[in-house]
């Protein structure tokens, strides 16, 4: 009797442990999504200034889709933006989910009015290899390594044009920041842009791409 009280009753305490520190996980874990959540929307609110905006929810804690509709004499129609965070209130499923995704995920997409002037793409090498977007008409285009800040970057285009904007707005922004992949797609009329939340601010990254886009579709 003596001896399974005595092998029980650590048991009993470690469960205990184990329950409050899920817990607390859970707490901590909704809290510091929600904090990004808000951070991420509110500094592309500031970027965008759309005139309305509307939000779904995904999935709780682990995401959110936002659309923006700047003002009508704007060249750009419509933006949208799908963040999607790592499980930080799951902690027992957080280590898959780090192999899954790695890092928390904005993808923001740009509708445009008139056609973009080709198509190009700006992606990171490492993005590219690690669950990055299948480029579609990648064999079509020319392809450059091109390092940008601290990072390794493909850089595709279709015609020198294309190349030289993309090679201009990195001379004037030397540093992505937190983008990892811009893509211009005339016959979608859209731009696409990823950017990993966790790396810099998203407004600061964001806002410079988001001009360009702008300037180019003027």
């Amino acid at each position: 009797m003596g001896f399974n009280g005595y092998v029980t009753a650590p048991a009993f305490y470690l469960i205990i442990a184990f329950s409050c520190l899920i817990t607390y996980g859970i707490y901590w874990g909704i809290r510091h999504n929600r904090r990004i959540l808000f951070s991420v929307f509110n500094s592309l609110i500031a970027v965008v200034k759309p005139d309305e905006q509307t939000f779904t929810n995904i999935g709780g804690y682990v995401g959110c889709h936002a659309n923006l509709y700047p003002r009508e004499e704007s060249p750009i129609v419509q933006v949208d933006a799908t963040l999607t965070l790592l499980p930080r209130h799951a902690w027992l499923y957080m280590p898959v989910s780090i192999l899954i995704m790695r890092y928390d995920r904005l993808f923001v997409t740009v509708h445009v009015k008139p056609r973009l002037p080709g198509e190009g793409h700006l992606i990171e090498t490492k993005y590219a290899g690690f669950r990055g977007p299948e480029i579609t008409n990648a064999w079509k285009m020319s392809r450059d390594t091109i390092r940008w800040g601290r990072h390794d970057f493909h850089l595709y285009y279709d015609t020198y044009k294309v190349r030289d904007r993309l090679n201009g707005f990195i001379r004037q922004n030397p540093d992505p920041g937190a983008v990892r992949h811009i893509a211009l797609v005339p016959h979608q009329r859209k731009g696409f842009v990823f950017l990993i939340p966790g790396e810099g601010r998203v407004d600061l990254s964001f806002a410079p791409v988001y001009e360009w886009m702008t300037s180019l579709a003027a």
